[in-house]
């Protein structure tokens, strides 16, 4: 796809009627070659007298990790000033396009999602940083390779990681006398232990796994072996994973995934309420968890363990979303913003963000020594050595037509749970419109 140029895009969303601020709006081209940074940039800021950095956040007030990360970098560089500009969460990525179609005063951007961060490479809007991270790129769990684009340069850096696991109820477990998931579970194992904990009717009954209504959550199981992506255009690898996940329905292993849509059931309260003994979920739901528990009316032990994974996976392959820095193109204070960025994916600034209940995308030991000492994190060794993952495979790892292939994956994902068309019929359909989409 050719990159749409800044005076097309303003162009265009002057035509549909975007704010009128935008039509009057120009843009210099972006630098094609990132300026590289050391360590010792800030010595270089430093020199030139104190340095304002503008940075785009979302839900400053509610999200404890921007402050951290501020404060923490603004303690040790005295003559730099972090200013967050709340851009809200709700369209940011839109949002976001279009203050730097406007020219905005912003010298880092944080990254929300893959389709977002195509755009802005589409727009010509960040600059390339692959001679700017100081930081090895293999402490990054592979998502820097899935941010990679065709041109061989990266424009944003994870600071933060979520990662999925598998959550279970220890007191389910108990009860009926199964042995809890380990560690290195296979598909056909976690089959099997879902279909030995399911258990009772109606209103009692207690389902062996749960499946939230998300895509991510039944289908991608699917490229933990590292083979497949599903921005490929081929969709067959994925008929395993799908023909287990329709038994388990047809079995009565999981919930119908038409009632969890119409009831709008979430996986939190089913994992609460016990109705369900596993849930896969992001890591994220470890601090939904550890609060729940503080005030539960009934309160239950539970742990967690790495992913499930296909048969010759490494154990530890699992889903992950990332959240992003970047530069902005125009920006006059690109060497300082680097420096930022550098620290913020330190350990020191993974340190910061592991104190807010946060995972970095550069996990270490004693990052998750801070994890696992939060209030309430299970104490067992298997919940601990669940933090360490092999592999982390972004749920949609970057191309320029993320946008189009995800809105055909989620409707056929719609189309196969309600068993409105087949696996087979489903997949068939991927196969024919996302290779349309790639041209």
């Amino acid at each position: 796809m050719k990159k749409i140029s800044r005076r097309s895009f303003l162009t265009a969303a002057a035509a549909c009627g975007a704010a009128a601020a935008l039509s009057a709006c120009g843009g210099s081209s972006a630098s094609s070659t990132a300026a590289s940074s050391t360590a010792g940039s800030t010595a270089a800021s430093a020199a030139a007298g104190p340095v304002t950095l503008q940075w785009s956040v979302w839900d400053k007030e509610s999200t404890p990790y921007w402050q951290a990360m501020a404060d923490g970098y603004m303690a040790s560089h005295k003559d730099v000033t972090i200013e967050m500009v709340d851009l809200g969460s709700s369209d940011y990525m839109t949002v976001l396009a279009t203050q730097l179609a406007g020219s905005a005063d912003l010298d880092v951007v944080t990254v929300k999602d893959i389709p977002g961060y195509a755009n802005l490479i589409n727009l010509d809007y960040l600059k390339p940083l692959n001679e700017v991270l100081t930081r090895d790129t293999g402490d990054f769990n592979g998502t820097i390779e899935q941010l990679t684009t065709d041109d061989g340069n990266f424009y944003a850096v994870p600071f933060r990681s979520d990662f999925w696991v598998l959550y279970y109820n220890k007191d389910l477990f108990d009860k009926a006398g199964v042995e809890y998931p380990s560690n290195d579970l296979t598909m056909e194992d976690y089959d099997a232990l879902a279909r030995k904990m399911t258990s009772g009717s109606g209103d009692t009954k207690v389902y062996g796994c749960h499946y939230h209504t998300w895509r991510s959550a039944a289908s991608l199981f699917s490229i933990l072996d590292g083979k497949n992506t599903i921005i490929d255009g081929k969709y067959d690898f994925m008929k395993p994973t799908y023909d287990m996940v329709i038994a388990q329905q047809k079995d009565g292993i999981c919930m119908d995934y038409g009632y969890l849509k119409t009831s709008s059931l979430h996986y939190s309260a089913a994992f609460e309420n016990q109705q369900c003994a596993m849930v896969n979920m992001g890591s994220w739901f470890i601090s939904t968890l550890e609060a729940y528990m503080k005030d539960a009316e009934t309160k239950f032990n539970w742990g967690i363990v790495k992913y499930p994974h296909p048969a010759g996976a490494e154990a530890g392959s699992t889903l992950g979303t990332v959240t992003s820095l970047a530069i902005n193109a125009d920006s006059p204070k690109a060497e300082a913003a680097a420096d930022f960025i550098n620290w913020c994916v330190s350990e020191e600034g993974a340190q910061a963000i592991a104190k807010t209940g946060t995972f970095p995308a550069c996990g270490s030991d004693a990052t998750a020594e801070i994890i696992k000492s939060t209030e309430g994190f299970p104490e067992d060794s298997n919940s601990v050595d669940a933090l360490t993952t092999s592999n982390v495979y972004l749920e949609m790892p970057y191309t320029q037509y993320a946008s189009d292939i995800e809105t055909i994956l989620n409707a056929e994902h719609d189309a196969i749970m309600t068993m409105s068309e087949t696996v087979d019929e489903g997949i068939q359909n991927m196969n024919d419109q996302v290779p349309a989409v790639l041209g």
